[in-house]
């Protein structure tokens, strides 16, 4: 008897299986099936992405959602599992570089928003405004009135973002140290990833009890019923792009939302902060 089931035979021998097989040094056929299912899972996801947006879309509605955590948690590739398939004419994917001079004598939170979304509009920040609570003050980049300021300041920023009718999700991505050594050496190893390596992230590792204490500081400081930090355990880059999506997607009553699809995010790599 075989120790695969009808479906998963089904799924090895479809077209996307078979390349699989195929391809160079594949480690094993429970690697290929593994890999399969989560291509299978993250389409029909993707699937109601679009629905998600095109509802947005119809509603006039305004999504705000905000990708934090630390380096090379994995962030930016979850952004593109999300946005893969959504019109680029109704999405913005925020990344701001290092503020210019003018910015910097500006009150802090207008470089970001002007990047909120419009009417229709689903907005992606790769890193936001919470630059101040965590990377700034371990950095040195912001002296301590200003970080204090900035703790003062966030709850009522967002809380007008609340009251103006946007839907705001913040995902705080968190992996072990161990796991970002890792992720620094492979992108190291890579001359695709080569350029993701910053000042900033040669330093995370020698910085992490401070990026810790900042982290929780921001965390008990910024978390609010209208505005609550949403935890993902992003170790496994898979599980935390799959179930950030059902995430979403379960927060919002869009319409067309499928019945057959389990959007019930797993606890496990999921949770509220504070439980």
């Amino acid at each position: 008897m075989s120790e695969f089931s009808s479906e998963e035979i089904d799924m090895l021998t479809s077209k996307g299986g078979l390349k699989k097989l195929l391809e160079k040094d594949h480690p094993s056929i429970k690697k290929v099936l593994k890999d399969l299912k989560y291509e299978e899972e993250l389409e029909a996801l993707q699937v109601e992405l679009v629905k998600l947006q095109h509802w947005v879309k119809e509603q006039n509605k305004r999504v705000c959602i905000i990708f934090e955590g630390r380096d090379a948690a994995g962030k930016g590739g979850s952004i593109q599992r999300f946005t893969d398939n959504l019109p680029p004419r109704d999405i913005q994917i925020v990344a701001l570089p290092k503020p210019t001079e003018i910015e910097q004598g500006q009150w802090y939170f207008q470089r970001y928003t002007q990047h909120l979304p419009n009417p229709g509009e689903i907005v992606f920040f790769d890193r936001s405004w919470y630059n101040r609570a965590v990377v700034e003050p371990v950095m040195g980049f912001c002296t301590e009135v200003q970080y204090k300021r900035f703790m003062r300041q966030v709850p009522e920023f967002e809380h007008m973002l609340y009251e103006d009718g946007i839907i705001l999700i913040k995902f705080w991505f968190d992996i072990t140290k161990e796991e970002q050594q890792e992720r620094f050496a492979d992108r190291r190893k890579s001359l695709l990833k080569q350029w993701k390596i910053s000042p900033v992230d040669e330093k995370a590792q020698t910085l992490w009890n401070a990026y810790t204490e900042y982290k929780d500081k921001m965390m008990l400081g910024t978390h609010t019923s209208y505005s609550p930090w949403i935890i993902v355990e992003a170790n496994s880059k898979k599980k935390a792009r799959l179930e950030s999506i059902r995430y979403v997607l379960a927060q919002i009553d869009y319409k067309g939302k499928s019945k057959k699809i389990d959007l019930s995010p797993d606890p496990k790599i999921v949770m509220r902060y504070g439980g």
